[in-house]
């Protein structure tokens, strides 16, 4: 036994919305590095950050979604497409979570969720809804990492 925590895939639905986790990460007009830039008000800074720190975030943030599309590639290649097992073990949990966290930060910088007690799913479009759930199995799958999976100190 490796540890960790394991998702149990039952179908191409739950397999697209691992994906997603991808897609969403991916779907800004700018990268998460590049908004992490533009929140900085002194020009000065701001211009610092852009030259030396956005370029090595942008390789951790990459490397953090191609690990985690290799896996979910891997797992569902492994599952024939159809049910199977995907494991997340403590040493790529932290991969695991900044990935989902790119996700939920692409969906709240798109979408402008807010406070989610302030949110009436009825009134929300269906994209935007799907978004919103997406982000909240994404909090839900962090928040289960920290659980199962993240090495205690």
């Amino acid at each position: 036994m490796m540890g960790g925590l394991r998702i149990d895939v039952e179908d191409e639905a739950d397999w697209r919305l691992l994906w997603m986790i991808i897609e969403d990460a991916q779907s800004g007009e700018e990268s998460l590095a590049i908004r992490l830039a533009g929140t900085i008000a002194d020009e000065e800074v701001a211009a610092d950050w852009s030259e030396w720190v956005v370029p090595d975030l942008e390789k951790g943030f990459n490397a953090e979604l191609a690990f985690v599309k290799m896996v979910i590639e891997t797992a569902r290649k492994e599952a024939g497409g159809v049910a199977g097992p995907l494991w997340i073990i403590p040493r790529e949990a932290p991969r695991w979570y900044g990935a989902l966290n790119q996700a939920r930060l692409a969906l709240e910088a798109r979408y402008q969720f807010g406070p989610s007690d302030q949110i009436d799913l009825a009134k929300l479009p269906v994209e935007k809804r799907n978004a919103l759930v997406r982000s909240q199995f994404y909090c839900a799958l962090q928040s289960a990492l920290l659980e199962h999976a993240m090495e205690q100190p």
